[in-house]
């Protein structure tokens, strides 16, 4: 590499729970620089999900929800395309950390966001949960994306 790499940025924590992860979870959500919207519909989906999981009597809170959910997502491999002498071969490589959180929330407000609910609220919440029993579409593009590194195995000694 020609320049030096640039400096990562440190997040500030959001304001209700205090944590980084929440932050960077609503800047992939927010659309427009509209902030504030995103934290709320964030915070209205942990709450919808607190409501909806805690019928039983005890109370669940929807930021472990959502991290469990953000865990079951999150792919541990992935294919990378790698040209030897003419061929491409997809090379299964593992993710790095920060690379596994950022698929993980990306692939969350993505699926979200097709889901058929009628609010950004209730689509959020309703993917939320679902990861979190490991169902949904994110979790499936994360068993898709594990089944094709598996299939491509064969190729791994081209690791670079």
């Amino acid at each position: 590499m020609r320049k030096a790499k640039p400096k990562k940025r440190q997040l500030l924590p959001d304001p209700k729970y205090k944590d980084v992860l929440v932050t960077r979870f609503v800047n992939n959500l927010m659309k427009e620089g509209k902030k504030q919207k995103a934290y709320n519909i964030f915070y209205q989906a942990c709450e919808l999900v607190e409501e909806r999981l805690g019928k039983d009597g005890e109370p669940v809170s929807g930021l472990d929800v959502w991290k469990r959910a953000l865990n079951n997502i999150m792919p541990a491999v992935e294919v990378r395309s790698r040209r030897v002498g003419g061929a491409t071969f997809q090379v299964p490589s593992e993710v790095r950390p920060d690379r596994k959180i950022s698929l993980g929330i990306k692939w969350m407000v993505k699926y979200a966001r097709l889901r058929n609910e009628k609010t950004m609220v209730e689509r959020l919440a309703g993917e939320i949960m679902a990861a979190a029993r490991n169902e949904g579409a994110a979790v499936k593009k994360k068993d898709d994306t594990h089944r094709m590194a598996d299939a491509n195995r064969a190729f791994s000694h081209f690791r670079f």
